[in-house]
C-alpha cells in the first residue's frame, strides 16, 4: 500500500518521520517543480523538535507492532537476492527493520527505535537493540552484509548514514539499501510519510562513491501504487480512521501486496532511472584483498 517496510507504519500513523523538522531545501525546491496534494500533511501536524518527534514515533511503534504480526523475509521479493549472498560465519546488520526483517531472523542484528519490535525479533532468534543509523553502536569493520531499506531519505544527514553504514561494512562486504528518486516527482506522499528528500541517481552515487562503496546491481522497487488517488484515500484514512486502517492495512493490504509483488528485475551496475520513483541498490564496500 505504502512505500516501504521501514516507512510503512510512519504513514500508518499519520506522523511525519522523527528526523523531520523545517522543510528542508531539496523538498522546497522539489514542492515548486511539481502541483502536489491540495492538503498538506505539514499543515496538519504541528512542528515539533527532533526530540518530541523520536518520543512520538516510538510510542506509536511501540503500540502498532504490538497488534502487527511479523512476516518473514523469505516472502519478500528481496529473498532470493539475499539469499545468494549468505554465507557461513557471516556477520550480518539489519537497519529500522521494524516486522518487516529481509535478513534471515536467526543470528542477525537489529537496530530500530521500537522496543516491541526488538523484542519480536528477538524471540525469533535475532539480536537486537535500539539505536540510530546515524549512530550505529558497532565498531569498525563488522558486518558482511547490510541491509538498510527506506530509512536514508528520512535522516537530515544522509551522509553521516552512509558515513556509518560504510564504517561497520568490513572490506568487501554487501550493502542492500533503497532510496526515492526524483527530486520533480515529489508528491505529498513524500511529506506524508516523512521524506527528506529525493535523490537524483547522480548524486546518489556520488554519495556512496565518497564513501567507498560502489554499485554492483540496482532494479526497480518499492509498493507504492501508481494511482495517486489510491494514495490521497490511503493518507487520509490513515489520518481520519487511523485503527480502522490501520488494521485493514496489517491483516488485509501487507499480505495481499507481499502476495503478489512482483519479482525484483536486477540489472548489472545502475539501471535506467528515468522512469523509476524508487531504486533498490546492491552496493559493494571497496577495501577488499
Amino acid at each position: 500500500m505504502f512505500d516501504g517496510a521501514a516507512e510503512e507504519f510512519a504513514a500508518g500513523a499519520g506522523l511525519i518521520s522523527c528526523y523531520r523538522r523545517a522543510i528542508s531545501p531539496a523538498r522546497d525546491h522539489a514542492r515548486r517543480a511539481r502541483p502536489v496534494l491540495a492538503w498538506r500533511m505539514a499543515s496538519l501536524i504541528p512542528a515539533r523538535t527532533d526530540s518530541e518527534l523520536l518520543e512520538l514515533n516510538r510510542h506509536f511503534y511501540d503500540a502498532l507492532w504490538t497488534d502487527a504480526r511479523l512476516i518473514e523475509p523469505e516472502r519478500f521479493n528481496t529473498w532470493p537476492l539475499v539469499q545468494s549472498l549468505l554465507a557461513p560465519a557471516q556477520r550480518r546488520l539489519e537497519v529500522a527493520p521494524g516486522l518487516r526483517p529481509r535478513l534471515p531472523i536467526e543470528g542477525t542484528q537489529f537496530i530500530d527505535i521500537s522496543p516491541s519490535a526488538l523484542a519480536k525479533l528477538r524471540a525469533r532468534g535475532g539480536t537486537g537493540a535500539l539505536g540510530s543509523i546515524t549512530a550505529l553502536p558497532y565498531g569498525d569493520a563488522i558486518f558482511d552484509l547490510i541491509c538498510a531499506f527506506d530509512v536514508i531519505e528520512h535522516v537530515d544527514d544522509d551522509e553521516r548514514a552512509l558515513a556509518e553504514l560504510a564504517r561497520v561494512a568490513s572490506p568487501g562486504a554487501a550493502l542492500i539499501t533503497s532510496v526515492p528518486l526524483h527530486p520533480a516527482h515529489w508528491t505529498g506522499f513524500d511529506d506524508f510519510v516523512g521524506h527528506r528528500r529525493r535523490y537524483e541517481p547522480a548524486e546518489l552515487m556520488v554519495k556512496l562513491a565518497r564513501q567507498g562503496l560502489a554499485v554492483e546491481r540496482s532494479a526497480v522497487f518499492g509498493m507504492q501504487p501508481k494511482s495517486s488517488r489510491l494514495v490521497d484515500l490511503g493518507m487520509w484514512s490513515l489520518i481520519h480512521r487511523r485503527a480502522l486502517a490501520t488494521w485493514v492495512y496489517n491483516r488485509v493490504m501487507m499480505p495481499l501486496s507481499v502476495r503478489f509483488q512482483k519479482p525484483l528485475a536486477l540489472a548489472e551496475g545502475l539501471i535506467d532511472t528515468a522512469e523509476v520513483g524508487e531504486i533498490l541498490l546492491l552496493c559493494r564496500r571497496r577495501g577488499a584483498s
